[in-house]
């Protein structure tokens, strides 16, 4: 029974340590380490001179967004959490694509289509310190970004109205 446990502790401690990809080194962990620490990609996107993108959604219940840069070499550039406050900030609607925020944020964790307003929905969540949102980026039949929507998440509130 001792060993038992040991293997479930050791097991949910490697799985955690692989959620955000803590002990893998810029430039000097290889691809392979970083898949074989934080599982397969959900998304790999090519990028100038050889480099890619490797995306890890946490998603749909979590909060983060996880892109690994990878240069030509094999070698990882760096690790970056994509879904935070300042990253949707930069987020500007009127100019951006669907292409542009998908790299830059990584895939969505729902896609809606809503007719009516000829607009395709992309959902995400985010973590801020400890206050939680839910954000909705709506995309023209043109592919352009149109509106960034970022409201409280329905977790915050307690039923039957707010916590004193």
């Amino acid at each position: 029974m001792k060993k038992l446990i040991a293997v479930i502790a050791v097991s949910t401690l490697a799985s955690c340590a692989s959620y955000d990809g803590r002990g893998l080194v810029p430039g000097k962990s290889t691809e392979q380490e970083v898949v074989a620490l934080m599982g397969k990609p959900a998304e790999r996107f090519a990028r100038p001179g050889g480099e890619s993108i490797l995306f890890f959604p946490r998603g749909p219940a979590g909060f983060h967004s996880y892109a690994v840069t990878i240069g030509p070499d094999g070698i990882m550039r760096g690790i970056d959490q994509r879904l935070t406050v300042e990253n949707v900030a930069k987020l500007t609607a009127g100019t951006m694509t669907k292409q542009d925020v998908h790299e830059y944020l990584g895939p969505p964790f729902l896609v809606s289509y809503f007719p009516r307003l000829k607009r395709e929905i992309w959902e995400y969540q985010l973590l801020e310190v400890d206050f939680k949102w839910k954000l909705w980026l709506q995309f023209s039949d043109d592919g352009v970004l149109r509106e960034v929507l970022r409201m409280r998440h329905p977790a915050m509130d307690w039923p039957g109205g707010a916590k004193d």
